[in-house]
């Protein structure tokens, strides 16, 4: 069996970040349970469907895993959820070209 690098029992052990820096980790821990906490001036369930989002713009398979549960869980439908990926996506591609302004920019200087 061919073993992958990304495995998904390894989220679990995500806590276990605080064993070679307590210190920081358990700030990090903290700030991020803050964040995640309850209904504020956004909605847990509208935080999920944000963390999703990004999870996919930053492609890390572990929060896709946990944010595709942790919306259902909230109380998103599958139609939001992909949603909220194709707006990721929007922007990310958006992103990738604006950044062709740079090169416009760039190839006028050059034509000088």
């Amino acid at each position: 069996m061919e073993k992958k690098y990304f495995d998904p029992k390894d989220l679990k052990k995500f806590g276990n970040i605080t064993d070679l820096q307590e210190e920081m980790g358990k700030k990090f821990f903290d700030w991020y349970g803050t964040v995640f906490k309850g209904d504020t001036a956004l909605t847990a369930r509208e935080k999920s469907l944000i963390a999703l989002a990004v999870a996919h713009a930053i492609q890390c398979p572990y929060c896709i895993d946990a944010y595709s549960s942790s919306c259902l869980e909230k109380g998103a439908d599958e139609e939001q959820m992909m949603e909220a990926v194709h707006v990721a996506a929007a922007i990310k591609s958006g992103t990738t070209l604006v950044y062709g302004v740079q090169m416009m920019n760039h190839i006028d200087k050059l034509s000088m």
